[in-house]
This record gives C-alpha cells, structure tokens and sequence, in this order.
C-alpha cells in the first residue's frame, strides 16, 4: 500500500518538465479517444471488487474537477482560506459512479475542465501564487493545485488505458 507521500511523490514525477495546463487540456480528448467504441460492459468492468471501472474513474474526474473548481476560486477570493479534504469513495457511493454513463460522466468532466482552463489562463501572476490550506496536505497554491491536478489527470488515464488496453497518447504509457 502506498503512503500518501509516495503517492505525492509519484504525483509529482508525472508532471515534472510538464505545462500542467497543457497536460489539463489534452485530457479531455485523451478520454474522448480511450472511451470512443468501447462497449458500456468493458468501460463498466472493474479489475477488483475494491476498483474502480473506467467510467467511474471518470465519474470520480469529473466530481474531482468540480471540488477543484470551488477550491481554485475560493483561494482566489480569501488567500488562505481553509480547503476542506473529501472522502473519494463515499462520494462514490453516494454519486453512485456504478450507474452513471461514460458519455455522461465524461460530458461533466470535460464542461467543468474547460470552464477552469478558462479562468486559469486569465489569472494575474500574483493570482497564481494566492494560497489555502489544505487540512490533509497543508498549504497549496493555486499553482500547485493546477499542478496536482495534471498529475491526477495522468494518474487516472494510466489506469484507464490499463483496464481498457488501449494507449492514452502517451509514450511512457
């Protein structure tokens, strides 16, 4: 089992010498493409009891991007505000990611990235450095936030283009 520091750590060597906003970007039609012509079965078929299937890591992407979107903007409101942590398989259970759609659960995802790639790109420098404290994680900025979140990106597209066996546009898939 992996320590929440391996897991930043693993994290972090995923975007290293990455734009994050680049990497943000591309993910969405990353997806598009390992999702495109699969059957509901395969994209619903989890590799353990305890794993979760393609369409729910997208599920799980998707309610991911609109923490994150609520966490950018209050960082950017109240620097230093404090960012509440969530537990990813409770809001599994209850947004039972089971029974959402890879179209649906996919839609969502792409809508909320493109409406905080938006915003990002617009931000001021002193924007990017405004800050709030993560009760899990300590202080993160709004950089290293969009950076965590590139890296979570990749993370969930490796497992996809795992279960699905299909490449996710990457050489070091």
């Amino acid at each position: 089992m992996e320590s929440p520091e391996e897991y930043r750590k693993r994290l972090q060597g995923y975007v290293e010498g990455r734009d994050p906003l680049r990497v943000q970007a591309e993910a969405p039609a990353r997806i598009a493409r390992m999702i495109e012509g699969c059957d509901e079965e395969r994209l619903r078929r989890r590799p353990a009891a305890d794993k979760w299937s393609a369409v729910e890591i997208v599920a799980h992407m998707a309610e991911d991007e609109l923490v994150s979107s609520w966490r950018y903007r209050q960082m950017l409101e109240q620097d230093g505000v404090t960012l509440q942590g969530f537990d990813q398989d409770l809001w599994a259970r209850l947004g039972q990611y089971g029974a959402w759609k890879a179209g649906e659960a996919f839609a969502l995802f792409r809508l909320l990235r493109e409406a905080n790639l938006r915003m990002l790109e617009g931000l001021s420098p002193e924007q990017w450095e405004r800050a709030g404290h993560h009760v899990e994680r300590g202080r993160i900025t709004v950089r290293e936030l969009v950076r965590h979140m590139a890296a979570h990106d990749i993370n969930h597209l490796r497992q996809m283009s795992h279960l699905l066996g299909v490449g996710w546009g990457e050489d070091e898939a």
